[in-house]
């Protein structure tokens, strides 16, 4: 039984060609970048050849890109560095419903320590309305953070809006663009923020590596403190083997973004037409707004997804649901979009990729055409 990945909003495959640029920094130039030696330079110069080509991916200054161990820490840097800047807690912080717990968990978190935060809602197809942040921006906001893409319907939001409004009245922007990054453009002057979030297992780079977009000037706290690395914002020796495998991540994302969005949004588009013509009363979640061009969420009527999927287990997707490492669970997003109990229940999220073709994708499609035949009833 041959397995159908269409799980790329999940993780990706680190390339092939990712691995072999990391390889040698495994046993050949181990070196401390730090160290002044010939083995430690050798180290240092990846690394910053490294930053070179994620800045060129993003559009910013070589110094604005400061490594992390991945998403979820970089979020947490942009929350905290900004609430926490001054050396306590303090302040109002605006998210969304739709947000990742990456960015939801760590505003509970700054709130809990006496932050307030405000949480805003979105339309029906999952888009933040920027005036909704100027309404709930007060003269004591620091922070907005707002999702580029979100990662279950694949909305696209209206970052650069929300800037301009936030940035009127001096207040700092965060995007969390892990989902952008190989599928959309996501430059950040473009965008107007001073923070943004980028996740390398995103785009076939390896779990366990991320960048934080600083702008320069901007000061925040930083998390963790030791010897000052990555321009004192994150102290520990660098992991040279993965910054060197997400710059060479980085530098294929820029250089195949047009040509695999194109493709994945014929998959996905050929996708839904064979699931809508077979499955009355289907819905392809946030359809009506600007979207990922990979990304596929639909509710399959009257029955669960979880069981439509565990019947299939050649497709590879995941619950519309959002399933963490907790379990099943209300999806945030579909809720504050108001999606009715029964379509919730039967939400799952498909995601294209690099290595998805027409014949799978068809396949694919028709196995869970197949599976809710036999649920419905």
């Amino acid at each position: 039984m041959k397995q159908i990945y269409l799980d790329y909003n999940a993780t990706t495959p680190i390339d092939a060609s990712v691995v072999e640029a990391m390889m040698p920094f495994f046993q050949t130039h181990f070196g401390n970048p730090s160290s002044t030696h010939s083995v430690g330079r050798a180290a240092r110069e990846a690394i910053e050849d490294a930053r070179a080509k994620v800045s060129a991916l993003i559009g910013c200054d070589r110094d604005e890109v400061i490594f992390t161990g991945g998403g979820t820490e970089a979020s947490n840097m942009a929350i905290k560095g900004v609430m926490f800047a001054g050396g306590e807690p303090g302040g109002h912080m605006i998210t969304t419903a739709i947000e990742h717990p990456a960015t939801i968990e760590p505003a509970r978190f700054v709130e809990r320590l006496g932050c307030e935060l405000t949480v805003v809602g979105c339309d029906e197809n999952g888009v933040v309305d920027p005036q909704a942040i100027a309404d709930a921006i007060r003269p004591d906001t620091r922070l907005v953070s707002v999702m580029h893409a979100n990662n279950e319907i694949g909305t696209i939001q209206p970052i650069r809006e929300i800037a301009e409004i936030c940035h009127e009245k001096s207040v700092v922007v965060h995007a969390d663009a892990s989902q952008s990054i190989g599928k959309i453009p996501a430059f950040v002057d473009q965008l107007d923020v001073d923070l943004m979030t980028v996740a390398g297992h995103k785009f076939y780079a390896p779990k366990g590596i991320g960048v934080l977009f600083v702008r320069e000037g901007l000061d925040i706290e930083s998390l963790l403190h030791g010897a000052g690395h990555e321009g004192g914002l994150r102290a520990g020796t660098e992991n040279t083997p993965y910054i060197v495998g997400l710059g060479r991540a980085a530098f294929l994302a820029a250089s195949l973004l047009d040509e695999s969005s194109g493709i994945s949004a014929t998959l996905r588009d050929k996708f839904w037409k064979t699931i809508s013509s077979n499955v009355p009363r289907a819905v392809a979640h946030g359809m009506q707004a600007e979207r990922l061009p990979n990304t596929l969420s639909i509710a399959f009527p009257n029955v669960s997804g979880a069981e439509m999927l565990s019947r299939v287990p050649e497709v590879c997707a995941s619950l519309g649901a959002a399933c963490h490492s907790s379990g099943e669970h209300r999806s945030g997003t579909l809720h504050a979009m108001g999606v009715d109990q029964d379509l919730m229940r039967g939400t799952i999220r498909f995601s294209f990729g690099r290595s998805s073709n027409a014949e799978e994708a068809e396949r694919a499609a028709m196995l869970m055409v197949d599976a809710w035949e036999t649920l419905k009833s």
